[in-house]
């Protein structure tokens, strides 16, 4: 039996490092790759599909989410697990949407990885069993009342706040993303006029709340 061609996408080498010894006891799935953010993980699955691609939500440069829309769009062949410590319904949904095939809980054992990953790769959707009856039915659209407030933005927009958010400079987000200053400086403005916000400290506040990044960063 072919096994399942696993990618991990997590900033913390041990957490990944963990991951992996985990699954290196699992038959029928072997881990072909691992990165430490979003963009590391998109490239290696470009360079080399694999089946499955495990993402941490929160990762430096580009999180989970954000990747995993590049990928479904990227590379349609893989499917994406969604790793989060958090269960509320707005994460679950805007995994959904982005292209995710499974949102599973870091509490979660070793069985239930397994479950998830066996479930994806057949095509199937799996949410945590702890999340699933949050989620409104169908699961792909918000529920009546509720928005994305990241929907507003553009996916370089998005990436151009969380770097922000982190503490870069315009010259080296310009730099990691490949782009020119003046550029940069453009969707700078144009997502504070989109969002209202028209300071760093209130886009690190507004990152921090949609879950961009995390609280520690």
């Amino acid at each position: 039996m072919t096994p399942i061609r696993v990618l991990l996408a997590e900033d913390h080498a041990l957490v990944r490092a963990g991951l992996a010894a985990l699954l290196a006891s699992v038959p029928d799935i072997e881990v072909v790759g691992e990165a430490s953010d979003g963009r590391e993980a998109l490239a290696l699955a470009k360079r080399r599909p694999p089946d499955v691609a495990i993402l941490d939500v929160t990762m430096p440069g580009m999180n989970g989410l954000e990747a995993a829309a590049r990928l479904a769009a990227e590379c349609p062949s893989t499917r994406v697990i969604i790793l989060s410590m958090h269960a509320n319904e707005e994460y679950v949904l805007r995994a959904l949407n982005a292209g995710a095939a499974a949102y599973l809980l870091k509490d979660a054992g070793t069985a239930e990885l397994e479950a998830a990953i066996r479930a994806v790769a057949r095509g199937e959707t799996y949410l945590s069993p702890a999340i699933s009856a949050r989620v409104s039915p169908g699961g792909r659209a918000p529920a009546p009342g509720t928005s994305d407030p990241l929907a507003a933005l553009t996916p370089r927009q998005r990436e151009v706040l969380q770097l922000i958010a982190e503490g870069h400079s315009t010259k080296q987000i310009a730099s990691l993303l490949g782009l020119g200053v003046k550029t940069v400086e453009t969707h700078r403005m144009q997502l504070m006029e989109r969002l209202d916000i028209h300071e760093v400290a209130g886009l690190v506040r507004y990152a921090v709340r949609v879950g961009l990044i995390s609280p520690e960063r």
